[in-house]
């Protein structure tokens, strides 16, 4: 099967050369089918059809660049060898030939269409011009050879297809699992990214907020400085505790059972029951909180849950970072089949809050699509920013169980 291979491409990169030898093959079997014809009408070569015969295999040459031209000259001679006296000699494959390669490159219909073309124009040519009936054995055999010619380069055109579409179809699959891989790990990377961003940027808020406590009243209140960094080492301590937690189930998956029971399980995801230990980590920087509930409180979808919480921090860390005076409202709405969460500040928020081009508003945003919500925030026309969020409070088949949103069983 190799050897078979490696003829084919050489074939392929020398089609020149290839049909050469199949030009001085098919005249060869004429001559020496003329040299063996003994009481048998074979079609003896003459000078006169011997030259016919030459010129007919030499343009087998060119069968492969003028398909069409080399059949319509080959039929030419064809037909004036019949004239001459030529029967059913090997000088048929020539036309055979021919044939064969302009199904090749044509359509059935058209392969049909040139073979019954050349069958009738030769047969007229037998009849006429080489004093045959029509229904003369080397008529039909005219006939049958052109036939069978046209029928075997069609289903050679049709397997060629056949497998260039198979492999053009392999080819698209294989593009289509790398481009689907690459988009899965982007997701992950953006999931990823979005959960540290939220685990990390509300405590380093807070902390930051009372390292400037700390900073201002060092020297004049003692014992508001030493406060103010007790609430710095519990945000980093949080901070360290949500982050082991999420590196956690992020290493979850590629963890055997054996060594998942080694090793010490990591604490749930944080949901909407933490809601007070968050307004009062931010009641200890100063910013006023009024939390109102509305409707039947009730327990939601682990990432219905754990989205509603991480955009309530979000929102929590976007006032107080850039509207540190104002007061905020979190407001709770249980409503049948949805969950509505609002934040509503009522200061002056900086440029860079109302524009919703940060990284928080994006994954607030990403975070309610991710469970099948809605999210929109922008300025309130009695001032202030406004954040609110539209969750499904039923858990939906068609959202995709990711560690990070889901937790561990």
């Amino acid at each position: 099967m190799s050897r078979l291979t490696e003829v084919r491409q050489v074939v392929r990169r020398h089609p020149l050369i290839s049909d050469g030898v199949l030009a001085v093959t098919v005249y060869g079997l004429a001559l020496v089918a003329s040299r063996m014809s003994h009481g048998y009408d074979a079609g003896t070569l003459n000078p006169q059809t011997a030259v016919v015969g030459a010129l007919m295999s030499a343009a087998l040459v060119f069968r492969r660049r003028w398909p069409r031209g080399v059949l319509a000259f080959i039929m030419g001679g064809t037909a004036l060898y019949l004239a001459l006296g030529g029967v059913r000699g090997p000088l048929m494959l020539a036309t055979m030939v021919a044939v064969y390669t302009v199904a090749l490159s044509s359509s059935r219909r058209g392969t049909m269409a040139v073979a019954a073309c050349t069958a009738t124009i030769l047969a007229t040519a037998g009849v006429v011009l080489g004093d045959h009936w029509s229904l003369d054995p080397v008529i039909v055999s005219v006939v049958a050879q052109t036939g069978l010619a046209a029928a075997v380069g069609d289903a050679v055109r049709s397997r060629r297809a056949y497998i260039a579409a198979i492999e053009e179809r392999a080819h698209r699959a294989e593009r289509t699992r790398e481009e689907e891989a690459a988009r899965r790990v982007m997701e992950e990377r953006l999931r990823i990214a979005r959960e540290l961003h939220d685990v990390l940027a509300h405590h380093v808020a807070l902390i930051n907020v009372q390292a400037g406590v700390a900073a201002h009243v060092l020297e004049t209140e003692p014992a508001q400085a030493r406060e103010a960094l007790s609430h710095i080492r519990q945000a980093g301590r949080s901070a360290l505790e949500e982050l082991r937690t999420t590196v956690g189930l992020l290493r979850q998956p590629n963890t055997g059972p054996d060594e998942a029971t080694a090793e010490r399980a990591p604490e749930p995801v944080p949901g909407l029951d933490r809601l007070p230990k968050l307004i009062a980590s931010f009641a200890a920087t100063g910013l006023q909180i009024e939390e109102h509930v509305e409707g039947d409180p009730r327990e939601l979808p682990a990432t219905v849950d754990l989205a509603g919480y991480r955009i309530v921090q979000e929102a929590l860390t976007n006032v107080r970072k850039h509207a540190p005076e104002a007061t905020a409202v979190l407001r709770l709405t249980y409503l049948p089949g949805q969950f509505r969460l609002e934040v509503i500040d009522s200061g002056t928020s900086a440029p860079q809050h109302a524009a919703g081009t940060g990284h928080g508003l994006l994954g607030m945003r990403e975070r309610a699509l991710s469970v099948g919500g809605t999210f929109t925030a922008g300025r309130r026309p009695a001032g202030g920013f406004g954040v609110t969020a539209v969750l499904p409070a039923l858990p939906s088949p068609a959202l995709a169980r990711s560690p990070l949103m889901t937790g561990p069983a």
